[in-house]
């Protein structure tokens, strides 16, 4: 683990120990689910295990309530705020999405402004829709060769907030899914000098906390929330994450009640008690964990640079600006000059060699290396990279020079969300106003959100995308046909 010191006793873990102890009890459950510990449902039992079943249970007086927790699930949140290094920590069982939007809902209200980089995940743009805040754009910047968006420049940031000093809250991604790190420290001095909170998604940031060598984490920064996806590489179920935070901006029973407005009355204990003991895992073994996983994937990025062709890149790309830092458990792999583009290599790895990687775009592809992987299962992607390379490759190809479309804004997301709209032919949406969604799924960051207008850029990114056999995701017709834009004098 980094070189800190707890308050508690991280060895404990308050929820698993309930837990275990309810199994043993032997109740006799009148209550929700009604699979009743897996006896009404052998065929569900059978595949996910009779242990799996006994402890899908509801909430009761052992076992505390997430909503109100007063005991072991109060005892783990402290424990993980204490392992993250915040003021408070809560168990989130909607995945970061429900993270992401508690920390803007925490913050901001109908009206309000807050600043952040155009390349965030779906979910903090769908809070504006759900709150009606008015979003200031950073413009993330492009990676010249890579094609990939980047972090936001922390010049771009203390420009937006002299220009926006009403804003409340400046939001940023990191790492973002391709590994580039911006300059927290620095965004957040800014942002509290204009009385501005610092949120920070953090869903592939979780080992930021424990290993050595890492870029320095959103909470160690100075951010003041931040949404850290457990799951992703902390090794706890999907859809289990943490909201972390440090007191001043907002209390902690405020948050609590934001959470609530949206969160489950019926909470899953297997998300919760995964959390738990991904916590204690973290903390007791983090720094030596996520120092074999640094291993394997700088081992892993010398191995496929040396097929040729394809471009693993690392902290090379530093610049200091708009790549502030690098995350170096991100195997981000470009493919441009092997003839194959990146969603290309996904579907071969995925189809013809039984890998599934993260995503592919135009130019990249992701693959997570992360707590559960090993020497043989990185020797399996290289071997195949190799042979796609042989079997597949062509001279170099020229793609789409970029991955972040600079966009127009004609209208808040949620007036355009909620405005009057009609379908219309893809082809002939240039210079309307989108009523929905356009993305890539995933990694889940919108080509085109609403209020946006479809430029020229915008829909060959899309129509290209489509092309290559990306999964094009958000419009309601699936088929990406039609898409809705705002009625004209909306």
């Amino acid at each position: 683990m980094k070189d800190k010191s707890y308050k508690f006793d991280q060895s404990a873990a308050p929820l698993l120990d309930a837990m275990s102890e309810y199994r043993k009890s032997r109740v006799v459950p009148f209550d929700v689910p009604g699979h009743k510990q897996g006896r009404g449902t052998p065929e569900l039992t059978g595949f996910l295990g009779k242990q799996c079943l006994s402890v899908d249970v509801n909430s009761m007086k052992p076992l505390d309530n997430l909503s109100h927790p007063t005991s072991v699930i109060k005892e783990a949140e402290a424990l993980a705020a204490d392992a993250f290094g915040a003021d408070d920590a809560f168990l989130i069982i909607g995945g970061t999405t429900a993270a992401v939007q508690a920390m803007i809902f925490s913050v901001c209200k109908r009206g309000d402004s807050i600043i952040l980089p155009r390349n965030v995940h779906k979910s903090a743009i769908n809070a504006l829709i759900l709150c009606g805040i008015i979003p200031i754009y950073v413009d993330p910047g492009i990676h010249p060769e890579l094609g990939i968006s980047l972090g936001m420049c922390a010049d771009g940031v203390e420009a937006a907030i002299a220009a926006h000093p009403e804003a409340k809250a400046v939001f940023l991604n990191n790492p973002t899914y391709y590994g580039i790190c911006t300059d927290v420290g620095r965004i957040a001095r800014a942002a509290h000098r204009a009385g501005m909170a610092l949120l920070a998604d953090e869903a592939h940031g979780a080992h930021f906390y424990f290993g050595r060598g890492l870029p320095p984490a959103a909470m160690e920064a100075g951010a003041d929330m931040s949404a850290v996806s457990m799951h992703k590489t902390g090794g706890s179920l999907t859809q289990s994450s943490l909201l972390l935070m440090r007191r001043g901006r907002v209390s902690p029973d405020y948050v609590r009640t934001i959470i609530n407005l949206t969160q489950t009355t019926s909470a899953s204990y297997l998300l919760m008690v995964s959390l738990d003991i991904a916590r204690r895992t973290l903390a007791m073994k983090g720094g030596e964990t996520f120092a074999r996983v640094t291993e394997l994937a700088e081992y892993a990025r010398g191995e496929i640079n040396k097929i040729g062709g394809y471009y693993a890149f690392s902290r090379e790309i530093i610049d200091g600006r708009h790549i502030f830092d690098f995350d170096v458990t991100k195997l981000s792999v470009n493919t441009l000059k092997t003839g194959l583009a990146g969603i290309e290599v996904y579907d071969l790895l995925r189809d013809d060699y039984g890998i599934q990687a993260e995503f592919g775009d135009m130019g990249n592809m992701l693959a997570i290396v992360s707590v559960g992987d090993d020497r043989y299962a990185i020797e399996r992607l290289v071997a195949s990279l190799s042979e796609i390379k042989r079997l597949h490759g062509r001279e170099g190809l020229k793609l789409l020079d970029h991955e972040y479309i600079t966009p127009v804004v004609r209208m808040t997301p949620q007036e355009a969300f909620y405005a009057e709209s009609e379908p219309v032919d893809v082809g002939e949406t240039v210079g309307k106003i989108s009523a929905e969604f356009v993305m890539c799924y995933p990694p889940g960051i919108p080509i085109l959100a609403p209020g946006e207008e479809v430029t020229e850029e915008a829909l060959d990114y899309i129509l290209y995308a489509k092309e290559k056999g990306c999964l094009v995701m958000g419009p309601q017709d699936m088929e990406l046909k039609k898409l809705y834009t705002v009625k004209r004098g909306e």
